[in-house]
């Protein structure tokens, strides 16, 4: 009689210590994740926020085999975040503070997953914990600080771009005078929205598709130039059409420039990874040939 080979036992979803955290999660943070989601709908800037947990929890779910076979190590340490987060939520309630109230969550959440879970399973989910943070809107002081810097710069960059291809165009400050209409370019065309929504999506798609950090790096580094780029080529695009008919500088046609931009934004961002992938490949028949 051949001996039976030995398996692996399979751990199973901790459906109960899920329910445990979850629900009073849910109790808790239920009018931070109404206004939240409220923000999401309304927000163009923080359209990208329904796709966040989405993304996260699929990430988990696609590495349950490997959660699920590590060993789990519970600690009261993770008690320390929860706690803190219970602060955090209360401070951000009292002084009508949302973007303390909704980290709140997040913070909670890794408290919650470190005490039942341990150092193992947090190590494990470090990066869908981590872009949980993207759900929420950055704070109004950041949010204002960092508008109207990116709306001169749009404009400047839009300014050089219509004089190189033979458009005449004064600018001052945010606004652009053309010979047929006089443009504004207002905190929604500041860059900020495509921005946030490229840097998450430079972050995904690193995690499917590069396996080096360091590239992972450079393609999140590559947005802020990719972005600010993208959306001076809107503002530019805006001013050529005003040209053609001012009718087109506003509503859908504007509306539709900004999603065609972000679009080939993310296409750049592609095509800068696939240049880094062929420049790696090309220095290394180079040195094999050397050799």
């Amino acid at each position: 009689m051949t001996a039976a080979a030995e398996t692996t036992p399979k751990m199973r979803v901790p459906w109960a210590a899920i329910a445990w955290i979850a629900v009073p999660l849910a109790v808790c943070y239920a009018s931070v994740l109404q206004r939240l989601v409220a923000q999401w709908w309304n927000d163009p800037d923080m359209g990208h926020g329904f796709f966040v947990p989405l993304v996260a929890g699929y990430i988990v779910w696609q590495r349950r085999a490997e959660l699920l076979s590590t060993e789990a190590r519970p600690t009261w340490w993770g008690l320390v975040l929860v706690v803190w987060g219970g602060l955090q939520l209360l401070i951000g309630t009292l002084g009508v503070e949302l973007f303390t109230a909704r980290t709140a969550l997040v913070i909670t959440l890794i408290g919650a997953v470190w005490t039942v879970g341990g150092p193992p399973i947090v190590r494990k989910l470090a990066f869908p914990l981590f872009l949980l943070f993207f759900m929420v809107p950055i704070p109004t002081v950041v949010y204002n600080s960092l508008t109207f810097p990116l709306q001169i710069l749009a404009t400047r960059i839009a300014a050089a771009g219509l004089l190189a291809i033979g458009i005449p165009v004064m600018r001052e400050g945010n606004i652009l005078d053309l010979p047929n209409q006089q443009l504004s370019v207002v905190e929604a065309c500041s860059g900020i929205r495509s921005l946030l929504s490229l840097t998450f999506l430079s972050l995904v798609y690193g995690y499917f598709f590069e396996k080096r950090a360091w590239l992972r790096v450079v393609l999140f580094l590559a947005t802020i130039p990719v972005a600010l780029t993208a959306n001076a080529g809107r503002v530019m695009v805006t001013g050529i059409l005003s040209e053609i008919r001012s009718d087109l500088a506003e509503g859908f046609f504007h509306e539709s420039t900004g999603m065609v931009i972000f679009l080939s934004a993310g296409v750049i961002l592609f095509l800068l990874h696939r240049a880094i992938l062929f420049s790696i490949r090309l220095a290394a028949r180079s040195g094999r040939a050397q050799a």
